[in-house]
Parts: C-alpha cells; structure tokens; sequence
C-alpha cells in the first residue's frame, strides 16, 4: 500500500515537472514570436509612406506643382500635398495650429512674424512686380501712372496681402494714386479679375503673367520703380514629419528645383 502511495507520488510529481517544463518552454516560444514581431516592426516602420503638407503662397501655385510631381519621383514613398492662399491666411493657420509640415510665403515680413511657430527660414526665390492687363491691352495701359486714370478699373490685393503691400509700396514711391474697385484676399483672385474682363488692370507677381498664357499680358515696370518679394521657406515646429520636412525644404534650394523656378520666372535668390 506505502508502495503504490509511493509510486504515484513519483508519478504526479513526474507529470508535474514535465507540465512546467512545458509551460515554460510555451513561454519562451511566445517570447521568441513576440520578439521576432518586434524586429520586423522596425523595417516596416521605415517602409511607411509619408505624406508632407506644405502651405504656399498662392503665386506658387503652378509651380510648386511641378516641384512636387519632381521631388516625389526623387523621393518614393513621399507624397507632398499643398495648400495654397494668401501669406497671411497661411501664417493665421499656422498660428491655429493647423497640421502641417512646411511653410513658405511671399514675403519675409510674414514669415519672420512666425519665428515662435517656424524653424529658421531660407530665401528660395525673387518675384517682380507687373501690371496685369486683358489680352490685347485694350485700355492701353502702358506704364504704372496710367492707373490713376479715372476711367480705368484696377484691382488690388488688400493691404495685409505682401502683393498688395508691395503693390502700394511702389504706387507711394511714385505717387500715383488709385482707387482700386476691389481689393483681393490674394494675388491669382486679382489676375483671375483681370481675366474675367471684371478690371481693366491689376498689380500683380510677373510669373502670374506668365502661367495666365494667352489670357492676360503683362506690363513691365522699371527696375527702379519695381519692387522684389522674397520667397522664404521653413519647416513648421509643431510638425510630425520633421526630418521629411527639413528634407523637402533643403530641396527647395537644389539646383533642381531652382531650374523649375527659374522655368516659370522666378528670379534666383
């Protein structure tokens, strides 16, 4: 009887060992899965496409288009998504804390009023000054004293436009004196006016001109009378892509991109 007691004491104690033996080798095999799940985490996490939100100034519409089309074929795996207004509508944005990447505006006076929301800028292109006119020139317009002409319906950008800053900046110099008919949130609203026959003239980015084609014409004002808008760009702190951001921004001053500039009139900084 002590024997058989004996016996399967041996016995549950063999089965015993032999469940935590494989308890703990189950175990062990979780871990080894777990950890090989963490190490394929990694290179997937690397493989992750990024998208970069980058808020422009409206006279980049066209293009930063063609900027983009070119960086994304450099860079796969990152898409570049744009939102194009007026300067100061993107910098109120940026000051929302609206999600994005990269900023760049019109002027220096805009970007340099963000320096708590945007890391340190650099200049990427130059833009001139023009007087948009309908094809044709109808109204004759040939140089900037011609929109004092009462006759004449100019269009503005509004004040807190850099356009329509630089614009009144070289009216002033020159006193000339206008009454536009309207004053536009940002720079293509007044081309698109000058298009739409809605003005007669409007004061608006050379390379505005020159991505309206056939449907407007452009003015040339004298280097001395002119003034010249600064396209700073930075990328945003509050950004979740910091290092794509950085990335696409040094881009922005690359020979290649600099040629896409040029292409479309853009001065050289």
């Amino acid at each position: 009887m002590s024997q058989l007691f004996t016996r399967r004491r041996i016995t549950a104690a063999v089965v015993t060992a032999a469940v935590v033996t494989l308890g703990g080798s189950l175990a062990a095999c979780g871990t080894d899965k777990k950890d090989s799940g963490s190490n394929t985490a990694g290179p997937k996490k690397d493989g992750q496409k990024t998208t970069l939100t980058v808020l422009a100034a409206a006279s980049l519409t066209d293009v930063f288009k063609t900027a983009g089309a070119a960086y994304e074929k450099a860079h796969p795996g990152t898409t570049v998504k744009f939102s194009f207004a007026g300067s100061q509508e993107l910098a109120a944005q940026v000051k929302q804390g609206a999600p994005a990447d990269a900023l760049v505006t019109a002027d220096t006076k805009t970007m340099d009023g963000l320096k708590s929301d945007v890391n340190d800028s650099s200049i990427i292109a130059k833009n001139r000054l023009v007087i948009a006119v309908g094809k044709g020139n109808p109204k004759n317009v040939k140089e900037l004293k011609d929109l004092a002409k009462s006759d004449l319906k100019v269009v503005l950008a509004a004040p807190e436009v850099p356009v329509g800053r630089y614009s009144q900046q070289v009216l002033d110099a020159q006193k000339v004196e206008v009454k536009p008919v309207s004053q536009e949130p940002n720079v293509r609203a007044v081309l698109s006016k000058v298009e739409l026959g809605e003005a007669d003239a409007g004061l608006v980015y050379k390379t505005d001109v020159t991505a309206a084609g056939d449907k407007a014409e452009g003015i040339e004002i004298p280097d001395a009378q002119n003034a010249i808008a600064d396209y700073p760009a930075a990328t945003i702190k509050a950004s979740k892509n910091a290092d794509a951001a950085a990335e696409f921004v040094k881009w922005l001053s690359s020979p290649e991109a600099r040629k896409i500039l040029a292409d479309a009139g853009f001065q050289q900084p």
